[in-house]
Formats: C-alpha cells, structure tokens, sequence
C-alpha cells in the first residue's frame, strides 16, 4: 500500500507541476485579445490543461498525501508532513479558485467573443493574477517536494 501511495504522490505531482509549467509557457505566447482566434484557440487550450491534467493532478496528490498520513503513523508524527498537508491544502483552494475557475471561464468567454456573443475588449482581465498565482503555486509545489525528499526533522510531534 505504501508503494502504491508512494508512486500516486509521485504522478500527481508530476502532472501537476508540468501543467503548470505548461501554463506558464501558453502564457509567455499567448497573443493579445486583438488577435481574437489565436487568443480563443490559446485560451481554449489552457482551459484545458487546467481541467483536464492540473485540477485531476492536484487532487491525486491532495488525496495520495491523505491517504499516506491515515495510513502510515510516522507522518503523522512528522512535521514536514504537516506542512506539506498545509500547503497542499492551500494550492488546492488556490488552484480550484484562482487558476482553473478563471481559465475555463476566460476560455468561454473568448470562444463566446470570437462567435460574435461578446465584446472582445473585455478579456484578459485576469492575465496578470493567473500567472502570479501559477507562478507562487509552483514554488510552493517545489517546496512540497523538497520538504518530501530531505524530510527535514521540524516539529516532531510527540507520539501518543
């Protein structure tokens, strides 16, 4: 069992840090809203990425981590595994709310723009915090898997 969570963890974070970085390259070539069928067929594909490998990715590796706390009583004992409950908590939250909600609906709203439904002046609002929080959820997902690897010994919780 412990293999098996072990290598879940892994995927997930695999997946959920390539889809980010993914991201982040889509962004770096994402064209300006003017240029409305690149930016629909951009945008589209974000949202994609963001639905179908970030969000599956990230709950893996919230689920995996769970898992591997109720199962294994030495990350129970173990700080860093709390920290990495923490954080992963956050991003979790974080990246329902602040990446793939955005990304899906700015993927709509550029396709509902380029079929003529709707003002194209009125996209890429959310640009500038997608990437922000892509960027701060990929150095707190650098963080979680160097707290993984070392497993610093940071507040040791006593044993009951």
């Amino acid at each position: 069992m412990r293999r098996l969570l072990k290598f879940l963890h892994t995927m997930g974070s695999i997946g959920l840090m390539g889809a980010m970085a993914a991201l982040l390259v889509l962004f770096a070539s994402l064209p300006p809203p003017a240029s409305l069928q690149g930016y629909a067929l951009m945008r589209g594909a974000m949202g994609a990425i963001a639905t179908w490998i970030f969000l599956p990715s990230l709950a893996l590796v919230l689920v995996a981590g769970l898992l591997s706390m109720a199962v294994h009583r030495g990350f129970r004992e173990a700080g860093w595994a709390w920290i990495k409950l923490a954080t992963g908590v956050l991003m979790f939250e974080g990246g329902f709310v602040y990446i793939q909600g955005p990304m899906q609906r700015e993927a709509e709203r550029s396709a509902a723009a380029l079929a003529g439904r709707l003002d194209p002046a009125t996209l890429a609002t959310t640009i500038g915090p997608e990437r922000n929080t892509l960027w701060l959820l990929l150095a707190v997902a650098a963080v979680n898997v160097a707290l993984g690897i070392w497993r610093p010994k940071i507040l040791r919780l006593p044993t009951t």
